[in-house]
């Protein structure tokens, strides 16, 4: 990989992406307001006031002006206009679910759509399983159902993590930051543009989204289900490259990456039903909800969990490089990762509803932390809430 390289298809989109939504956020915070788009209080939310709402706004168009920039300057990009329309689908499915309140099975209807758009016209889907469990290529049909099934999966992995003051865009971040890397190793330019642009333009939302009050502004359903998407597009795409490789290895990878937001989705989901509820009503049972009743901010509990994401991906690298082939690797972080979710919130669960004696004394550290947390953003949050 040259300088050039990670100058062009990596610094420059990023920082254009960056730029761009630092100029259009504070407009759209306005905009949210006049139009009432805001996320308003409830039983179920944590915030306490209305906020606005149309932070997935701001971060599309600096994703889609870093694209374009790039673009301009000569690069012939392999990532079909489809990608875009894709994401304006998503945008708009999202937004229009703010406002309007859709039904799930509409929701889920546009989200097999766009990613149908991924499997025919732009050709990313799970053709193969690199030989792993004795399977090379898939037949048509099962590749398709596989690719459905793991695409609107993601989508909506990543919307429902979306539930505390910067924990979807920085997840995302990390997400984006790992694939767009691998995708400069592989050599896959466009998809690392990509990548980096939405790591660019996830910046001073996020840092607006945290600590941000007179700025501070939601990702709102349509931009968790355009990071959604994103994270979906990434992650099949490595898989598609791990199969072209005959590594299997990438499968593993593509997987530790996203595990925590895919791993708390099955466990909400199946806690759901076997309570006899539907796995699509929104509850208090996500692994983000067991970390703020711990007494965590909304900033340790995205740091925890973001943290918590990096630790699986490196699991994942270690055991790679012990030289465990493909299947063990898979086996491997599966393990890793429920350990680290369903474990974690299992265990945190117990202790909470006991009111053990070192929950206590949990609270009160994280009560401290968070007080010396405060007094180190302060020139942080004045010059996020300066800003005209």
């Amino acid at each position: 990989m040259a300088n050039y390289d990670l100058i062009y298809f990596a610094l420059l989109p990023l920082l254009v992406a960056m730029l761009v939504v630092s100029v259009v956020h504070p407009t759209l915070v306005k905009i949210a307001r006049r139009k009432h788009i805001v996320d308003t209080p409830n039983a179920r939310k944590l915030n306490k006031v209305p906020v606005p709402m149309l932070g997935g706004v701001g971060v599309l168009c600096g994703i889609l002006f870093a694209m374009g920039v790039v673009g301009c300057y000569g690069f012939q990009q392999s990532v079909s206009v489809m990608v875009v329309i894709a994401l304006v689908v998503m945008l708009y499915t999202g937004v229009g679910d703010d406002i309007l309140d859709f039904r799930p099975r509409w929701k889920f209807a546009l989200q097999a759509f766009v990613v149908m758009l991924l499997i025919v016209p732009i050709g990313v889907s799970i053709d193969g399983l690199g030989g792993l469990w004795g399977l090379y290529y898939l037949p048509r049909w099962l590749s398709v159902i596989l690719t459905l099934v793991a695409g609107v999966g993601i989508i909506n992995a990543i919307n429902l993590i979306d539930g505390v003051d910067g924990l979807c865009g920085m997840y995302v971040m990390m997400a984006s930051l790992f694939f767009g890397l691998t995708f400069l190793v592989v050599g896959d330019m466009a998809y690392a543009v990509v990548a980096f642009a939405t790591f660019g333009a996830l910046i001073p939302f996020v840092l607006h989204n945290m600590y941000g009050t007179k700025y501070k502004m939601f990702l709102g359903d349509g931009g968790s289900l355009v990071l959604g998407f994103l994270s979906a597009l990434f992650a099949l795409r490595v898989v598609q490259i791990g199969e072209q490789m005959q590594n299997v290895g990438l499968y593993a990878f593509a997987f530790a990456v996203l595990s925590v937001p895919v791993c708390d989705t099955l466990r909400v989901m199946t806690t759901r039903m076997a309570h006899g509820t539907s796995p699509f009503k929104p509850d208090k049972r996500h692994l983000h909800h067991i970390f703020i009743a711990l007494g965590m901010s909304h900033s340790a509990t995205a740091f925890a969990m973001v943290m918590i994401g990096v630790i699986v991906v490196a699991a994942w690298a270690f055991v790679g490089m012990s030289g465990a082939d493909g299947e063990v690797q898979i086996y491997a972080t599966l393990v890793i990762a429920l350990l680290l979710t369903w474990g974690v919130y299992y265990m945190l669960d117990y202790a909470i509803k006991r009111d053990m004696a070192w929950v206590t004394s949990m609270r009160c550290m994280l009560r401290r932390y968070s007080m010396r947390r405060t007094v180190m953003v302060k020139h942080l949050v004045k010059v996020l809430n300066d800003k005209t």
